[in-house]
């Protein structure tokens, strides 16, 4: 019992003390930088989609 009491007073410890919390502008940033990476990763695989689909497509046309 006494580890896990340990346990937890210094996971809070370093919480509170240790961790370097970033700013409101810094969290901003970093969150307009995520989703644009979303948006263009989304475009990229709906394109991707799209040409395997098509590609598919005419070649079963092809075959049958």
């Amino acid at each position: 019992m006494n580890k896990i009491t340990s346990y937890l007073k210094e996971s809070y410890k370093e919480l509170t003390e240790k961790v370097s919390w970033p700013t409101w502008p810094q969290l901003q940033q970093s969150t307009m930088i995520v989703l644009a990476a979303t948006i263009v990763i989304t475009f990229i695989v709906l394109a991707m989609d799209s040409v395997i689909g098509n590609g598919l497509k005419f070649i079963y046309k092809q075959l049958f």
